[in-house]
């Protein structure tokens, strides 16, 4: 009997396991009201079926998209974030990723910097 649960105790069990090629997209200076839309891609490093629960942002300002489906071991996905770019200043967002990984939750950061709209009759630099 011990030797059962010495066994079961010490066996690993198969998981999926994410890995981000980043953690922090740099919009860089964007202008008003241009594409918000950036994505982070990952690979499910595990030996079992990824799948992502859901993403949560910080504010409303910053939309996530989640993939559907699993994300076989081996395979790449992603995670579009767009954000609100009519908000100008700076851009300083989280974006949480919950999913079945061995690490359950996955902090993402999005950085840069909106300009101000422009008025009619400034010039474009």
């Amino acid at each position: 009997m011990l030797s059962i649960l010495l066994f079961v105790g010490i066996t690993t069990y198969a998981q999926a396991e994410i890995k981000f090629d980043s953690d922090v997209i740099d919009y860089g200076k964007v202008d008003y009201g241009s594409d918000g839309v950036r994505t982070f891609s990952f690979t499910n490093i595990g030996d079992q079926p990824l799948i992502i629960k859901d993403v949560k942002s910080t504010c409303g300002c910053t939309v996530p998209k989640k993939p559907d489906g699993e994300i076989a071991p081996g395979k790449k996905g992603e995670i579009q974030v767009k954000y609100d770019t009519k908000r100008p200043g700076p851009i300083r967002k989280t974006v949480t990723v919950y999913s079945n990984a061995v690490t359950k939750t996955v902090p993402l950061k999005i950085k840069g910097f909106v300009n101000k709209k422009k008025t009619e009759g400034e010039e474009s630099m």
